[in-house]
C-alpha cells in the first residue's frame, strides 16, 4: 500500500483542546496561532489516530459523515455477496446437476466457510493490519472471486448460453470449470468473510465512547448497519435473483462485480478522514500468558482482595487499551496476578516476566472471552434457522406455485420478503418499541442486549413453526409425486417475515453485545463472534441434514429431505428445529441471568474534562 498511516507514533489520550486553521499540515504547530486567534478545536479523547499518526481532530475525522461512507461501502459489498450466495442452492442443482440434499449442504459449507474466515480477519486487523487495512484487503479478495466467477460462468460452465433457466438443461461441467467455480466461491468467502467483521467495528470506531453524544451515535450506528446490510440485499434478493433464475447468470454475477468494486472506491475515498486505532499484539500470546503463569502458580492462593493483585500503573499494559477491574468470574485465572515470592525475587527494575505475572487487565480479557462463549454458543441454533432461508426454504419454494398471473416468481426472491421485515421492524424496534421498553426497564435503550437475543431466538423459534405448517399444507395439495403442489408460494411469507423480525433483536443484539462486552484489544474479536456463529450454525444445520437423513433413509424409506420434496417429510426437520430451538431458550435463559457484563477503569477527571470540553464546543 501506498499510503503510510505512522502507526509508529504512540497513541496518547489528549486531553486539552486545540486550535485549528487551514494552510498548515501539522494541528500542534497550528496550535497557538489558532488560540491567539480565538477557534477551538477538541481534540478525539479515545486514543484515535487521523492517517498520519497524530490524535484525530473531531472536525476533520470520524463522526456520522464518515460512518455514513462505511454503511454505503457495506451495502454495496452485501450486495455482490448475495448476488452470488441466494441462488447459489440452484446454480449448483441446475448448472452443476447436485440433487437438493448435496446442493443444501455444500451450501451450509459454504456459507460457514464464509463466515469462519471472519475470525482470520478479526485476528489480523486486532493483532497486526489494524481494521483500514484489513477491510482493504479482504475487500480486494472479494472484488478478485467475483472477477474470477464471472469469467469461469462465461467461459467454462454456462453452455450453452441461457441453460439453467429449469427449462435449457446445461451441458455436464468439466472438470476444471467445476474446480476453478469452486476456487472462485472460496475466494468470495474468505474475502467477504474477513472483511464484514472487521468494517462492523471499524464504523464504531468513528465514534467516541468518551463523548456524550458519539457514544449514543456508536449505539445506534450497530442497528444503521445491519439496516445497510440488508438494503444492499434487497436488490439482489429481487433484481439480480430474477436475471439469474431465467438463466442469465453470468450477468448477475457481474453486477455483483461491478457493485463490490464501487464499494471498494468509495472506501478509499473516505481514507483522510477515518478515525484509526493501532492494532493490539497477538491476543493468542496475552491468552497464553495467562493460561501458563496461572499454571505455574497452581498451587498460589490468589488473594481475597482484588486489589492486590498485580496491575500496572499508569497506561494499560496491553498497547492502546483501556484497563478492566478485577471480577469474580473464573478465580482460578486470578493466580496469573498473583504476586508470589518467587516474582518478588525474580522481578528487576526493568522488566517482570510476562510468563510468570500477568496484570489484571491482561487476565481479565481473558475472563471477557470465557465469559462471552457460553453466550455465544446458545445463538448457534438460532443461527441453523438462519441458514435453512438459503437452501430449504429455496427449495420448498421451488415445489410451490410460483406463478402470479402471467409472471413466475423466482423462489429465491421471497427472501425479499425477510429483508423488507428487517426493514419494517427496525424502524418499529425504534421508533415503538424502545420508548415503551424503556419506561418499565428504566434503560434508555429500552431492552438489554441479552433481553433482544432471548427475543430473537423465540420469534425464530415461530418461524420454524410457520415453516412446518407451511410444508404440511403444500403436501395436501400435491396430486402426483412429481406434480408442483398448488399451493402458492405466497404462504411462505409469515416465515420469512418471522425471520427477518427475528434478526432485528437476535443479530443487532449480537453485534452491539459482542462489540460491547470484548476488551479494546479484540474487538473484532468480539463482532467476528456473530459471524462465527452463523458459520458453525451452517455446518450444524449440514450435519443435522446429514444425521436426519441418514437415519430416515433406512428400508428404503426415501428420508424427510429427498431430492423429491413430495415424497419426503420436510416439515418434521422443520419441527425438529423448533424443538432443539425450545431447548436453547431455556438453557440461554441461565446463562443469562449468570452473565456479569465487563468492568473498564473509569476516569472521573477526564469524565469531568469531557464534559467540559462538550459545553465548550457546543
Amino acid at each position: 500500500m501506498a499510503l503510510k498511516f505512522g502507526f509508529n507514533h504512540v497513541a496518547t489520550k489528549v486531553k486539552k483542546q486545540l486550535c485549528f486553521s487551514r494552510g498548515t499540515t501539522s494541528a500542534y504547530e497550528e496550535e497557538e496561532s489558532c488560540r491567539n486567534e480565538g477557534k477551538m478545536i477538541s481534540v478525539a479523547s479515545d486514543g484515535s489516530l487521523d492517517r498520519k499518526g497524530n490524535p484525530a481532530l473531531k472536525s476533520n475525522c470520524g463522526g456520522w459523515k464518515i460512518a455514513n461512507l462505511l454503511l454505503v461501502n457495506q451495502g454495496l459489498a452485501t450486495l455482490a455477496f448475495f448476488g452470488v450466495s441466494v441462488n447459489l442452492v440452484l446454480f449448483l442443482t441446475r448448472v452443476l446437476d447436485q440433487d437438493s440434499a448435496e446442493a443444501a449442504n455444500n451450501i451450509s459449507k459454504w456459507t460457514g466457510t464464509v463466515y469462519l474466515f471472519s475470525l482470520v480477519g478479526a485476528f489480523l486487523s486486532d493483532s497486526y493490519w489494524g481494521r483500514y487495512l484489513t477491510c482493504a484487503i479482504f475487500q480486494f479478495i472479494l472484488v478478485l472471486g467475483l472477477v474470477s466467477l464471472s469469467l469461469t460462468t462465461w467461459l467454462l460452465l454456462i453452455k450453452p448460453v441461457g441453460c439453467g433457466d429449469k427449462i435449457l438443461l446445461c451441458s455436464k461441467p468439466s472438470s476444471l470449470g467445476v474446480a476453478v467455480f469452486y476456487l472462485s466461491i472460496y475466494l468470495i468467502a474468505f474475502g467477504y468473510g474477513g472483511y464484514q467483521p472487521t468494517i462492523a467495528t471499524f464504523g464504531s470506531d468513528q465514534f467516541n465512547e468518551l463523548d456524550p453524544k458519539e457514544r449514543q451515535s456508536k449505539a445506534v450506528f450497530f442497528g444503521y448497519f445491519y439496516f445497510a446490510l440488508n438494503f444492499g440485499s434487497l436488490f439482489s434478493n429481487t433484481i439480480l435473483v430474477y436475471f439469474e433464475d431465467s438463466g442469465q447468470w453470468t450477468l448477475g454475477f457481474l453486477a455483483s462485480m461491478g457493485s463490490a468494486v464501487i464499494g471498494l472506491a468509495l472506501f478509499y475515498v473516505g481514507t483522510p478522514n477515518y478515525r484509526y486505532f493501532q492494532p493490539s499484539g497477538n491476543p493468542l500470546k496475552r491468552v497464553a500468558q495467562v493460561i501458563v503463569a496461572a499454571m505455574r502458580k497452581w498451587n498460589v492462593l490468589p488473594p481475597s482482595n482484588g486489589d492486590k493483585l498485580y496491575e500496572m500503573e499508569g497506561e494499560s499494559a496491553i498497547k492502546g487499551c483501556r484497563k478492566i477491574l478485577h471480577s469474580d468470574k473464573f478465580g482460578f485465572l486470578d493466580k496469573a496476578a498473583t504476586i508470589s515470592e518467587k516474582d518478588l525475587s525474580d522481578q528487576t527494575s526493568i522488566t517482570i516476566n510476562p510468563w510468570r505475572l500477568c496484570t489484571v487487565t491482561q487476565v481479565e480479557e481473558v475472563k471477557c472471552v470465557l465469559k462471552m462463549l457460553p453466550i455465544w454458543l446458545c445463538t448457534i441454533i438460532y443461527s441453523v434457522i438462519f441458514t435453512q432461508m438459503a437452501s430449504l426454504f429455496v427449495e420448498q419454494g421451488e415445489v410451490m406455485d410460483t406463478g402470479t398471473g402471467s409472471f413466475n416468481l423466482p423462489a429465491a426472491s421471497m427472501s425479499a420478503f425477510d429483508i423488507v421485515s428487517v426493514l419494517i421492524f427496525t424502524g418499529i424496534y425504534g421508533r415503538f418499541v424502545v420508548p415503551i421498553t424503556s419506561r418499565f426497564t428504566r434503560n434508555p435503550k429500552g431492552l438489554t442486549e441479552l433481553q433482544r437475543m432471548g427475543i430473537g431466538i423465540l420469534i425464530g423459534l415461530l418461524a420454524m413453526v410457520a415453516a412446518g405448517v407451511t410444508e404440511m399444507e403444500r403436501l395436501k395439495r400435491i396430486t402426483s409425486t412429481e406434480s408442483t403442489s398448488s399451493l402458492s408460494i405466497f404462504w411462505q411469507i409469515p416465515q420469512y417475515t418471522l425471520v427477518g423480525a427475528s434478526e432485528v433483536f437476535m443479530y443487532v443484539g449480537q453485534l452491539e453485545f459482542f462489540n460491547n462486552q470484548a476488551p479494546d484489544g479484540i474487538k473484532s474479536f468480539g463482532s467476528s463472534l456473530c459471524m462465527a456463529s452463523m458459520s458453525v450454525g451452517n455446518y450444524v444445520s449440514s450435519l443435522l441434514v446429514n444425521i436426519v437423513m441418514t437415519i430416515t433413509t433406512t428400508r428404503n424409506r426415501p428420508g424427510w429431505i429427498p431430492d423429491n420434496l413430495n415424497m419426503g417429510h420436510l416439515h418434521r426437520f422443520y419441527f425438529l428445529i423448533a424443538i432443539l430451538a425450545a431447548v436453547d431458550f431455556v438453557i440461554y435463559l441461565f446463562l443469562a441471568k449468570w452473565y456479569k457484563g465487563i468492568n473498564l477503569e473509569t476516569n472521573d477527571v477526564e469524565e469531568e474534562e469531557d464534559s467540559e470540553l462538550e459545553e465548550q464546543v457546543q
